[in-house]
């Protein structure tokens, strides 16, 4: 026989002493034995019917030790070692070996309670050992206003029972009898069940059957004595009473947790539906800003080329009416997101749950990184556009030069062909031959003088072609026809010259006069036209020293028209010696010069013409002029309005910087300042819209450079949006700091302590700490973690932090310092924003609702099962709430699971970011 008392002297001393001096004698009556044989057994069966199993007889089903073990899992919710299944009487000891040493590790002092009785039967002690499980499970944990469990129960008992007449609890023997007692406790918690003014004094059978047959069938009671055995004895068994009505007390105590478990459950879900509304919005609001980035990419990626300068400037004005109408709406929307998605965070922060993390494609980062991606194919598309623009401008520049230049070729070309394949010379005389090849040598200096407009007019058609002229096939069969001319009357020329050389053997030499006349007429007469042709010649110009190069051309070229008079009067003067040399000798000449087709009249003709476009020549230069000096007074004036903005800006930038650094006052006070400075920088709105007109103007004059500022309209149109931005950052930022306060508990004096500490550690005031920098703030602070689960519990004094200096080698523990920064810093980018700072600082100075705690709050509404049903839920939680839960508990696949049953335990951590939900 084992003796437990002597292993179990550790226990407390007052644990129910008196209840386990088992009294060996009261168990002889045997109206007393039969009273605790039908009350045990039927609250053993209470607890073993959750495992599917029962006893009939409680000094037979205990021997071989199984069903007592199954017992002892059962009340105690843990597992015992495993059972030994063989039938022998040694098996069966140790198996009740294993759950007295069980019962004894739980504090319970066993005397002269040993295997061996229990295995043999010994229906007293069985009945001891029952009764000492009772104390321990059913009643050791009842306690009103510190009294023993048994004094508790009594106490409970009688505080129940106390509005009701005939009911005078002081026992748990004698008050029982009549069976008033046990109606009181259910009509005091389930009016409902109990019809209390029928009940008679006189009639205690009847009132005990009453209350046994109302708890077994709706309080889950089960009938543990029979009416008769009461009224039968003279007096009731105390230990019997003090079991059933210890089920009464659990009965009607879980009710009270099950409602203030169902109002925990209420709060919890209440934050999550609101948490879950936020993050739909949020994702209904990156998505329809992502599919608009995603549509615009697209057209703005769209390089379709147009034809003509006026085509590219409609999509200028569309792409003009983007920026200003379009887009600004949008650069509002992505402000608003990102607002929403840290308000978001902050809240589930201060709720304990998990960081909201987007579906994939929908980080705030990931609309930043499309952001940028439209922002990069804007400043493509407009780049594009002003340099389609320039080219088309080339272009038809060029296209004209080029329909100029062939013209002029083929109306020079005209009849070449017929007059280098004509027979003349064979019928003409020596005089005649003569003149004929010095007619074909003068043919070939005007030939080798249009050499150079044939290279000039094949160049500008291969540079249409490399600028992709939409109308290059039809240049290129002009360019294409006229070197195939030219090439027939370079072959046609040669030939004619070898015919006449031939025949200039047999001929005399003809008049040296028409000769040299020819000769000095023919490139006189090219460079007149070549001066006609560059008088004519269109310009393009973007500066005024471009305009001023092309002016002082123009007045060289004039400087050189006087000698050029000199050479047309010295060509002039030959002509008038051939009159005069015929006239004077009776000389009859037979027409015009024989060596050149250019007459004198021609010549003076076409000088005429040149002299009266040199005027018009000027005049066009001046207009030009004028224009280039109207378009630097534009740059200037856009270059001042620019130069002053972006001072503004970027003074404004540096400014909110200190001010988020430097802001004093109440949290409300430094949020109503904010918004007051954000409301002067939106004055300053008048000042961008008149740089937009400015802007508009110079793109419409088709100005591309300025020299006089370095700022561009698209750089100030992105400070100033950054500017808004920063801003509506920093005051969202006060309002989480608000929100934060709020809902922790945190003062402001507590606040201004955090935000001292924070800004003495930001060196660079970049609004963030690096980690060595985030390290030393803590410790500052008397943030002590060499203890990982020690927690800051308020500033400490000079000893004590310097201690703390010294005993951590002024540093954090690295383990809890790692942990720290895995909080503050999920991300991994080595710095800590001070909203992380303060969300890191209020979580470990106050208290949350766990994971653990929802779980026991449902397993009380479940009545200790580890599944709950929909019937359950729906009873103990209000409509909304009991169908959110439904609909999201996983089924319960454990072995003990009924249809319908409901995980509970996976819904709870999933509440909590532990699981998925």
């Amino acid at each position: 026989m084992v003796d437990y008392h002597a292993s179990n002297n550790q226990s407390s001393s007052g644990h129910m002493e008196q209840e386990n001096d088992w009294d060996r004698d009261l168990l002889l009556d045997p109206a007393w034995e039969k009273q605790q044989r039908k009350t045990f057994t039927a609250w053993c069966n209470s607890h073993l019917r959750k495992s599917g199993t029962q006893i009939e007889n409680i000094e037979e089903d205990f021997r071989d030790g199984l069903k007592l073990m199954l017992l002892l899992e059962v009340i105690a919710g843990e597992r015992l070692p495993k059972p030994e299944r063989g039938k022998m009487r040694v098996h069966k000891i140790n198996n009740v070996n294993k759950a007295l040493d069980f019962i004894a590790s739980k504090g319970v002092k066993l005397v002269s309670i040993g295997a061996e009785e229990i295995v043999d039967g010994n229906a007293k002690m069985t009945l001891g050992m029952i009764w000492t499980i009772i104390l321990r499970f059913a009643i050791q944990d009842i306690s009103v206003e510190e009294t023993s469990a048994k004094e508790g129960l009594l106490l409970w008992c009688q505080r129940k029972t106390a509005p009701y007449k005939n009911v005078n609890v002081q026992n748990f023997h004698m008050s029982w009898k009549d069976g008033l007692a046990f109606n009181a406790l259910i009509h005091r918690h389930r009016p409902d069940l109990i019809d209390y003014d029928s009940l008679r004094k006189d009639d205690p059978v009847t009132n005990l059957n009453n209350a046994f047959e109302v708890a077994e069938k709706h309080l889950d009671i089960p009938k543990m004595l029979d009416a008769e055995d009461i009224v039968g004895t003279l007096r009731p068994d105390e230990k019997a009473i003090m079991t059933y009505v210890s089920c009464f007390y659990h009965a009607f105590s879980g009710a009270q947790k099950a409602e203030t478990a169902a109002n925990r459950i209420c709060k919890v879900l209440a934050v999550n539906q609101e948490n879950e509304q936020m993050m739909e919005d949020y994702e209904k609001l990156a998505s329809e800003l992502l599919e608009w980035i995603r549509r615009t990419i697209p057209w703005l990626e769209n390089r379709t080329q147009e034809k003509t300068v006026n085509d590219m400037q409609a999509k200028q004005e569309d792409f003009r009416d983007y920026r200003c109408v379009h887009k600004p709406p949008k650069v509002q929307e992505k402000c608003q997101l990102e607002i929403s998605f840290n308000t978001l965070q902050t809240k589930l922060r201060l709720s304990n749950r998990p960081a909201f993390m987007p579906s994939e494609g929908r980080m705030v980062s990931d609309i930043n990184g499309a952001w940028h991606t439209l922002e990069g194919a804007e400043k493509g598309y407009e780049e594009w556009i002003l340099s389609e623009i320039r080219r088309l401008e080339r272009l038809e520049h060029l296209a004209e030069k080029f329909h100029q230049k062939a013209a002029i070729h083929e109306s020079w070309t005209d009849g070449k062909e017929a007059m280098l394949t004509q027979k003349d010379y064979e019928t003409s005389t020596l005089s005649e031959v003569k003149a004929l090849l010095r007619k074909h040598e003068a043919f070939e200096s005007d030939l080798a003088a249009h050499q150079d407009r044939v290279e000039q007019i094949a160049a500008i058609a291969q540079e249409l072609n490399e600028l992709d002229y939409y109308d290059s096939a039809s240049v290129n069969a002009r360019c294409q026809k006229i070197c195939d001319q030219w090439d027939t009357l370079g072959a046609f020329t040669h030939g004619r010259k070898e015919s006449l050389e031939r025949t200039e053997k047999q001929l005399e030499s003809i008049d040296e006069l028409y000769l040299e006349y020819a000769k000095r007429a023919a490139p006189f007469n090219n460079w007149m036209e070549g001066a006609m042709e560059d008088l004519q010649d269109m310009f393009i110009v973007h500066n005024i020293e471009e305009i001023q190069g092309l002016i002082t051309a123009h007045e060289q070229f004039k400087s050189t028209l006087a000698e050029a008079n000199k050479e047309r009067e010295a060509i002039q003067a030959i002509q008038a010696e051939v009159q005069k040399i015929a006239q004077s000798n009776g000389i009859k000449l037979s027409g015009s010069n024989p060596y050149t087709t250019i007459t004198p009249q021609s010549i003076d003709s076409k000088w005429e013409k040149a002299m009266d476009m040199v005027p018009l020549r000027d005049t066009a230069l001046q207009g030009e002029l004028n224009k280039q000096n109207s378009n630097d007074t534009l740059r200037a004036k856009f270059a001042t309005q620019a130069n002053t903005v972006g001072a503004y800006i970027q003074a404004k930038m540096e400014e909110i910087g200190r001010i988020s650094i430097e802001m004093n006052g109440t949290l409300e006070d430094q949020l109503t300042s904010l918004k007051e400075y954000q409301k002067t920088i939106m004055s300053y709105m008048p000042e961008i819209n008149t740089l937009e007109g400015y802007h508009q103007h110079i793109q419409e004059a088709l100005i591309f450079d300025n020299q006089y500022t370095s700022y561009s309209m698209e750089h100030l149109r992105v400070g100033w949006e950054q500017l808004l931005t920063t801003i509506a950052r920093t005051i969202n930022e006060v309002e989480n700091q608000i929100l934060t306060r709020d809902a922790k508990g945190i003062s402001q004096e507590q606040l201004y302590e955090y935000r001292a500490s924070f800004n003495h550690f930001d060196k660079d005031h970049s609004g963030a700490l690096m980690a060595e920098e985030f390290k030393a703030c803590l410790i500052s602070l008397g943030y002590d973690v060499e203890n990982d689960k020690q927690k800051r519990s308020g500033q400490m004094v000079s000893e004590d932090f310097r201690a703390l200096l010294i005993s951590t080698g002024n540093s954090l523990g690295d383990s809890e310092f790692a942990r720290i920064m895995s909080i503050v810093d999920p991300n991994g980018s080595g710095a800590v924003t001070f909203q992380a700072f303060i969300d890191f600082m209020s979580r470990e100075t106050t208290d949350t609702d766990t994971a653990d705690q929802v779980i026991a709050s449902f397993k009380i509404l479940a009545a200790d099962k580890t599944f709950i049903t929909a019937e359950e839920l729906r009873r103990e939680l209000p409509p909304d709430q009991a169908e959110y839960c439904i609909a999201r508990m996983a089924p319960y696949v454990g072995a003990d699971a009924v249809p319908g049953a409901l995980d509970y335990m996976s819904f709870s951590t999933a509440l909590y970011g532990e699981s998925d939900l």
